[in-house]
């Protein structure tokens, strides 16, 4: 299994989501958060010299079974790539476990999409 973080712009978490809704991975982890990369915030030439120094951001995190790391990774640069400085960043790490706490399944039973009572 694999999670799966990504830091896109606020705005672009729809389209992402939709992408994930189509190929059956609906569910997802997701804070507003503050940050800046290369292009450093914003500044601002206002009479006290104003700096802005993190822009919002969006982090989703999923965790994913192994065979569907690639769609999902698919689907989260088409849905948040716009082609300018600030698009984000995707990060994937290895999960060794995980468990479901209602059912106590465990390993990828626990992050399957598939709905189990």
């Amino acid at each position: 299994m694999f999670k799966i973080e990504a830091i896109i712009r606020p705005e672009r978490l729809e389209p992402v989501q939709l992408r994930l809704r189509k190929i059956g991975y609906p569910g997802m982890t997701v804070t507003d958060m503050e940050g800046h990369g290369r292009q450093k915030g914003l500044h601002s030439d206002w009479p006290e010299g104003l700096r802005v120094n993190f822009l919002p951001k969006t982090k989703m995190e999923i965790v994913v079974e192994n065979k569907d790391k690639a769609k999902v990774l698919k689907a989260i640069l088409l849905g948040a790539r716009t082609g300018e400085p600030g698009d984000g960043k995707i990060f994937i790490s290895e999960v060794k476990d995980a468990i479901r706490i209602r059912t106590g399944e465990r390993g990828a039973r626990a992050v399957s999409k598939k709905v189990r009572d």
